[in-house]
């Protein structure tokens, strides 16, 4: 009986190696999936649309925002990101109306966008669309007129002489955020009472989660503490502005910016980077991160008001870069009025409306973001596949995202001049700007996005 029993053993350990390996495949995908801190199901082809209230329509309201809805969720957005929606600090403020980021209450909203209670529709609204919500948070000051500063003044960064600062550098220099108070992260208590407000916007307020302001300036133990305190209430998506590797290695975060590419694109457009310096910063980028994906753009409140326009910076190459950019191994972000789009600079403390008018590309991102959702290799990391960067003309940057369903190259003339390039036989048009789909000569700033097919 011994000796059957052993010999069964075998056979059964033998059957079980062999589904093993035929399983394989399967298992490797599955092992790419992060166990610290999971990308949402939600989220695992979304993109983020980041939404400026104040600029975004002649009122300036949620309310009047609200009626973007179902266009915004017709042209497949996925995430939409609020700049700060809190009231503003009107203590040392810059400009007419201050800015976003000077909190003084983050458990209000401010008046001259709406009330509590037009936040909680939107809210809902959302939701009923199938879309999800992220706020801007500030962790890392807030304004003069926060109730911290009088009730709390330990909970701020102090001079020698016992006076609250701004936000300084390690050398003691002001970065000239003077609109703002430094909050001091030995406070354990005010680090108590930042997860606290956090979590009541998850709780009673039911957003899906946050993009995090200058998250580098805000020490990692503090993310630790968060992370498992929001990611114990709900499933939610958190977004660092950081390019730090351990935010999304230690699975405090999601996804951070891809800052390294953003200003390669810009140097590409410029001519002072090559093709091939923006494929080896994308590889070495990459190269830092086990965990999570970059946040890819092409603008963003900053960029557009400070750095200027996407025309200003990528020239009649912008729609190209947005292709790039929406394919590559990361998550799409579209600021507000890329759609329409807009060709201005919006003025950070005053009100300067966006003023859509003709949505000229609109259709352009529609398509984009179906591609990205049709196709499971364009998927949000660990779902989707890695980017491959494939051998090319100089000036072309060229890439593949393959799995076992599908294959999917893209091509993009970033220069001035037309270059030939070869086309695959089993290949199928999906997104171009092309007369003839699959010529086999780019244009300047032409783009040519393929399927292979079997």
């Amino acid at each position: 009986m011994d000796r059957i029993f052993k010999i069964l053993l075998l056979i059964g350990f033998c059957i079980f190696l062999g589904s093993c390996k035929q399983a394989s495949p399967i298992q490797e995908e599955s092992e790419l999936i992060s166990e610290l801190f999971p990308l949402p199901t939600w989220a695992q082809s979304a993109n983020i649309y980041e939404v400026n209230i104040r600029q975004y329509t002649e009122e300036g309201t949620i309310n009047a925002f609200t009626t973007h809805l179902p266009r915004l969720k017709k042209m497949g957005v996925d995430i939409l990101w609020f700049m700060p929606i809190y009231p503003i600090s009107t203590t040392k403020k810059k400009g007419t109306l201050g800015s976003y980021y000077a909190v003084s209450n983050f458990l209000e909203v401010n008046p001259a966008f709406g009330s509590m209670q037009d936040m909680e529709k939107l809210i809902d609204q959302i939701h009923a669309l199938d879309m999800h919500i992220i706020l801007d948070w500030v962790p890392n000051h807030t304004g003069w007129d926060h109730h911290w500063i009088q009730d709390h003044p330990d909970w701020y960064t102090q001079d020698l002489q016992g006076n609250i600062v701004d936000p300084q550098n390690d050398q003691g220099e002001s970065f000239g955020w003077t609109d703002v108070a430094d909050l001091n992260y030995d406070s354990k208590e005010m680090q108590a009472e930042m997860i606290r407000q956090l979590k009541w916007w998850l709780e009673v307020m039911h957003i899906d989660g946050y993009r995090m302001d200058i998250a580098f300036g805000v020490p990692n133990d503090f993310w630790a503490s968060a992370q498992k305190a929001l990611s114990a209430e709900r499933e939610l998506f958190m977004l660092a502005e950081s390019e730090t590797p351990e935010h999304r290695n230690q699975g405090y975060f999601h996804a951070n910016y891809g800052w390294s590419l953003f200003h390669a694109m810009n140097d590409v457009a410029k001519g002072s980077k090559s093709v091939d310096e923006f494929k080896q910063i994308h590889v070495k980028n990459q190269g830092q991160y086990s965990e999570g994906n970059s946040l890819y753009f092409c603008s963003n409140h900053d960029e557009n008001s400070w750095n200027g326009t996407v025309f200003e910076r990528l020239g009649d190459a912008a729609q190209g870069w947005a292709v790039v950019k929406g394919l590559l191994d990361g998550i799409p972000l579209l600021y507000s009025g890329m759609e329409e789009p807009m060709r201005k600079r919006l003025e950070f403390f005053e009100k300067d409306t966006i003023g859509f008018k003709q949505y000229a590309y609109q259709d352009f991102y529609t398509k984009l973001f179906t591609i990205k959702k049709e196709y499971t290799a364009l998927h949000n990391l660990p779902y989707g596949s890695p980017v491959k960067w494939l051998e090319s003309k100089p000036n072309i940057l060229r890439f593949e995202r393959k799995n076992q369903e599908h294959a999917i190259q893209v091509y993009f003339n970033p220069k001035e001049q037309s270059e030939q390039i070869v086309i695959p036989e089993n290949a199928t048009a999906l997104l171009t700007n092309q007369v003839k789909p699959l010529n086999t000569v780019l244009g300047p700033s032409e783009y040519l996005v393929i399927r292979l097919n079997p």
